[in-house]
């Protein structure tokens, strides 16, 4: 059976500092690139009827050091804008607002989860369609991904929020009995020198 992979990005400085980031386009760091290299052995000899990729430079950079061509870049597939959140950590928000949480709230100026939700539906609606023909790759963001992880399977945008997920990781969407099912989650890449702080979440 076919299945949809969802790839995030390897580290950035802003992710390395649990930082949000949205629209800022930042570069991966050293270690980010090493972690999008290790990714390759996952897909090695995997074939896709599809590529796409966030238009920001961490996911494509992320997608070429991994091995795949890039058919488009979707600018659905770009992470949570958090409007005036940008840039900050969930830390120094909570601070001011106790209560606050992307999931439930999302960001002032940006989007809301339902507006999130919404352009995730959207690259489903587009991908799943062709899941008759092969396997589809999504280079992405950590919480745009978790909540089109969320959207497979029928929950709602605020059910990303239990699942996390890692920076350079794999995760795999398919179908058990014609349902929807995640199949892999948060897998990482097989590096040897891999250590628990290598695979933190980053925000």
């Amino acid at each position: 059976m076919n299945e949809i992979l969802l790839i995030r990005h390897g580290e950035t400085a802003w992710s390395a500092s649990h930082r949000h980031t949205s629209y800022t386009d930042l570069e991966l760091t050293a270690d980010g690139e090493r972690q999008a290299r290790a990714l390759a052995p996952l897909l090695a000899g995997r074939r896709f009827v599809r590529v796409l990729s966030s238009p920001r430079q961490r996911a494509t950079r992320t997608a070429h050091l991994a091995g795949l061509t890039v058919d488009a870049t979707d600018p659905d597939l770009a992470e949570w804008n958090y409007g005036e959140y940008e840039g900050r950590t969930t830390a120094a928000i909570t601070e001011e607002r106790p209560d606050w949480t992307i999931w439930a709230d999302g960001g002032p100026g940006g989007e809301s989860p339902d507006e999130v939700a919404a352009r995730l539906d959207r690259v489903l609606a587009r991908v799943a369609p062709l899941l008759e023909r092969g396997s589809v790759a999504l280079v992405g963001h950590g919480h745009s991904l978790r909540v089109l992880g969320a959207r497979w399977i029928g929950l709602p945008p605020s059910a990303g929020g239990l699942l996390r997920l890692d920076t350079a990781t794999l995760s795999v969407l398919g179908h058990e009995h014609g349902r929807p099912v995640i199949q892999r989650w948060n897998l990482p890449a097989p590096t040897p020198n891999a250590t628990a702080a290598d695979r933190a979440a980053r925000h």
